[in-house]
């Protein structure tokens, strides 16, 4: 067999009550801690807990709240401007994707110096052991607390900045799924897909391998059905925790496998309109489907044979499309959006097609995809996806 490499966090605590040991896994770290965070988790008291916590293990404790959209440049700066005033020596992400993105790069640049921009492509590599990082999810989701990638958008050229470096991942990750049960649905819709996404995409990576496979198709077992079910009550604690279970499994897998053409391309949308990382995930998932499928049939056929049992006796051809139809299905029932439902003008969208398709090959997500698309093909792409319906009823097998 050949060879296969596999990072994962130091130490991962998932399952309920895991939120509790925030202040003694802190404390085996450093003294004097920065909460990264938002406003909606601090009204929602979890900025609080999670002080109470480290307080209760003698940390000194400061918080950055100013989070408000997709990670920024200008968030780590913010951030990193408290770890030089403070001292910090150990960083703890409270939120979505989001807030760990920002504090993965926080957490690096505070011992390696320099701008997150220069880390882009590997133009530089943090050869020093970051600040220890705990990362606390609070969406099923990004996975971002099982990965070694920040995605941070650059400023000044409005560009999603995908950066992949062993640096960049979490010495620790608390994944207690009591803290998703208050997501809204169309969060609980956004970061679901998302976890979808990253797990589809893992399994027909051409960089995908055995380990990062088993890790897929369980996140991909376990999404399916509990999405539809925290949608439709947020309350559901067992499939809130089949969530969360999952979307770590997913980060896991992309972390090692990296993703494909749905990230490539998503990625500019979000620089560009500000569309939410799993809502424009998920507005494109089905449609690139369909275009790569020819060349991934067996491996989808897979994946719908484990989820549709009746499968097994139909062609892999016939299980697949049945696959593909029943993703449109599910992001139809999750009332996700269009590019133009989500209110995107024709006119100025079809005005920044050549840069987003541009930034989306630079990113080199396409190339992991088991169809490379050119450059004309992406813009092909993303004008399907403009108008493209999820409805898609088909008969039952």
């Amino acid at each position: 067999m050949v060879a296969f490499s596999v990072r994962m966090p130091r130490h991962v605590l998932y399952g309920q009550q895991s939120f509790d040991q925030l202040g003694k896994e802190a404390a085996t770290c450093g003294s004097q801690a920065l909460i990264i965070s938002d406003r909606i988790m601090d009204d929602l008291g979890y900025v609080k807990e999670g002080t109470a916590l480290l307080e209760q293990e003698g940390l000194s404790t400061h918080v950055y709240l100013g989070i408000e959209s997709e990670p920024t440049d200008r968030y780590v700066e913010e951030a990193l401007a408290l770890v030089e005033e403070h001292h910090i020596d150990v960083v703890i992400a409270i939120g979505g994707g989001s807030c760990i993105d920002t504090a993965k790069a926080v957490a690096v640049l505070a011992t390696n110096g320099g701008e997150i921009s220069e880390y882009m492509g590997n133009k530089r590599v943090a050869k020093g052991e970051p600040l220890p990082l705990i990362a606390i999810p609070t969406t099923a989701g990004t996975g971002s607390e099982a990965t070694d990638v920040t995605v941070i958008t650059n400023t000044s050229n409005n560009v999603k900045m995908m950066i992949k470096q062993p640096a960049f991942l979490p010495r620790v990750s608390i994944v207690d799924p009591k803290l998703s049960s208050t997501s809204p649905k169309s969060i609980t819709a956004a970061t679901g897909v998302d976890a979808l996404t990253h797990a589809i995409e893992a399994f027909i990576s051409r960089r995908a391998q055995p380990f990062t496979d088993s890790l897929a198709l369980e996140a991909i077992q376990l999404i399916v059905p509990a999405l539809r079910q925290a949608y439709n009550n947020g309350e559901d604690l067992e499939a809130r925790e089949d969530m969360a279970y999952a979307a770590m499994l997913a980060g896991a897998a992309f972390s090692n496998a990296s993703v494909c053409l749905v990230h490539g391309m998503s990625r500019p949308i979000g620089a560009v309109f500000h569309v939410p990382h799993g809502i424009s995930n998920a507005m494109l998932l089905p449609a690139i489907l369909e275009y790569s499928k020819a060349s991934c049939e067996k491996r989808l056929a897979k994946i719908s044979r484990l989820l549709y049992p009746q499968q097994k006796e139909k062609s892999e051809a016939e299980a697949m499309d049945y696959l593909v139809s029943e993703i449109k299905q599910l992001c139809s029932d999750l009332n996700i959006p269009n590019l133009k439902g989500w209110g995107i003008e024709e006119a100025q969208f079809e005005s920044v097609l050549d840069k987003m398709a541009d930034d989306a090959l630079e990113s080199g997500s396409p190339q992991n995809n088991p169809r490379v698309p050119d450059h004309e093909e992406i813009k092909a792409l993303y004008r399907t996806c403009f108008n493209y319906q999820f409805v898609n009823k088909h008969p039952v097998n």
